[in-house]
């Protein structure tokens, strides 16, 4: 899916609350984040809010098994806002301790899955899904593309070729 028309221009304002564990030895997340969703939207442009709150697998969990009957952590959920939302696009949600077992088990640096996650959540934000092949491609395609504008490798590529 392909965001709408009304929801194209300046670079989306975001709001970014973070939740980081105790004893989490990983850099400030904040710039990473503003910087990833700056890339996405100029790539895929949209007006209004983003909210991004950066937790714990508890809590991630918990959202999962209320929003999507998923009673296990995942990496990232997105929450588009209704459409008379006013300018807020949605929110984002990112589980630290999955975005750093998944950076460490796939050999990235943590703040480049960081920024994967958060492009690919505003991407769903704008109505972007993975749902089928076609999707997954489409989806993707804008991922690397705006990746590949802040100098992070493919993240697909170890899965494409096996490695992963």
């Amino acid at each position: 899916m392909k965001p709408s028309p009304k929801r194209r221009g300046a670079a989306p304002g975001i709001g970014i609350q973070s939740q980081k564990p105790r004893g989490d030895a990983q850099p400030p997340p904040q710039q990473t984040v503003r910087e990833a969703i700056a890339a996405a939207a100029k790539a895929a442009p949209a007006e209004g809010e983003v909210s991004v709150l950066l937790t714990d697998d508890a809590a991630i969990q918990e959202l999962n098994r209320t929003w999507r009957g998923i009673d296990k952590p995942t990496n990232v959920l997105s929450f588009p806002a209704a459409e008379k939302a006013g300018e807020l696009l949605g929110d984002i949600v990112i589980a630290y301790e999955t975005l750093h077992a998944e950076s460490a088990a796939e050999g990235k640096p943590f703040l480049h899955h960081l920024a994967h996650l958060a492009v690919h959540g505003f991407l769903h934000l704008l109505g972007y899904d993975h749902a089928t092949d076609s999707q997954a491609a489409a989806m993707e395609g804008l991922e690397r593309e705006v990746l590949a504008s802040l100098d992070i490798a493919d993240p697909y590529r170890a899965h494409e070729t096996g490695n992963a």
